[in-house]
């Protein structure tokens, strides 16, 4: 006789996906959420919208760009929460998480910053009113369940060295405990994270987040766990991201995929939709296998707005949904690898 695992599959597949539902099988696979990220110019995209608040493929969301120094502080001391405010509006009509992104970050950072030459007494100071500001805005709201923070974003280089941000040339390796410790302060019950990309296998980068984490938490810094942005390319996705999951549950804490995409050459080809499904299923298995991986966020979830084509010339198709919003294989690759069969 066969399970419920092979019958739901049976269902999925058998009927093309009609009753498939990516949240809903993220969560009886034991993860918390299957979530997107969003942009505030979309929602007034009728059908794109729609889709978005169906919760049965979406269990989360996060706000891409809106709450990013540049747009929530671009005057010190002035905060812009409109855009947040939106998301987690919409969130909660759907009874959907929110994931706060990001409180440090030495992208889309507001001019100021750099340009005031602030001293490390400063320049604290004004991590500390920015993160502490941000992350208490929401405390309550996207942290209720608790949920999660990106407090610190892309902090190192490819090769495992500090990205030479002004964070780090002004403060060194002292800028995340500083941040990590207001946001704690801000909101108690938030997970804390740091985030970043390249980190999905075993390489020099992860080996630097793993060597930090272990850093902070010997110092009793809080620090709940890594952000895997998972920006990946057809193909050449790592062949080590379980293990590398797995070492960072056993130092104790959580792994999230918070911007998964797999771009492509273009023209997109059968070849290469099946190829996607394939690699889009060798990540959620990774993140199934690892109990401590605790969700995936995808970075939109249709080609329409995507920010592959805007960064990398001649490339795109990323993502599960097409532009026209039409389910691509990469949704039953995703779908599969939940059920696990």
């Amino acid at each position: 006789m066969k399970g419920p695992a092979f019958i739901v599959l049976v269902v999925l597949l058998g009927a093309h996906g009609v009753f498939a539902q990516l949240n809903v099988l993220a969560k009886l696979a034991g993860k918390q959420y299957f979530g997107s990220a969003v942009d505030n110019p979309a929602l007034s995209d009728v059908p794109y919208r729609r889709q978005l608040s169906n919760w049965l493929d979406f269990g989360q969301l996060t706000a891409s760009n809106t709450l990013k120094w540049e747009t929530v502080e671009a005057q010190r001391g002035v905060f812009n929460f409109t855009g947040g405010d939106e998301i987690l509006a919409l969130a909660k009509r759907n009874k959907q998480l929110v994931r706060g992104h990001t409180c440090v970050w030495h992208s889309q950072l507001a001019p100021w910053v750099e340009a005031g030459n602030f001293s490390a007494t400063e320049l604290t100071k004004i991590i500390e009113d920015h993160c502490g500001t941000i992350v208490g805005h929401y405390r309550g709201d996207i942290c209720k369940q608790p949920f999660h923070w990106d407090v610190v974003n892309e902090a190192f280089e490819d090769d495992g060295t500090f990205r030479q941000s002004v964070f780090y040339k002004t403060l060194g390796k002292q800028y995340f405990e500083t941040a990590l410790r207001v946001a704690r302060k801000a909101d108690p019950k938030t997970k804390l994270y740091i985030n970043d990309y390249n980190v999905e296998g075993l390489n020099a980068k992860s080996d630097a987040y793993y060597n930090l984490i272990k850093e902070l938490k010997a110092k009793k810094v809080p620090i709940d766990g890594l952000g895997v942005q998972g920006h990946l390319i057809l193909g050449r996705v790592p062949t080590t991201i379980k293990e590398n999951f797995q070492r960072f549950a056993d130092l104790g804490v959580d792994i999230a995929i918070t911007e998964l995409d797999i771009r492509m050459e273009l023209p997109v080809t059968p070849e290469k939709l099946e190829q996607q499904k394939k690699d889009y299923e060798t990540v959620i298995a990774a993140c199934k296998a690892v109990k401590r991986c605790i969700g995936v966020t995808i970075w939109d979830y249709t080609d329409k707005y995507s920010w592959v084509p805007s960064w990398f010339e001649g490339e795109g198709a990323a993502l599960p949904w097409d532009e026209d919003l039409k389910k691509k294989p990469a949704y039953y690759g995703i779908a599969k690898a939940w059920v696990g069969l």
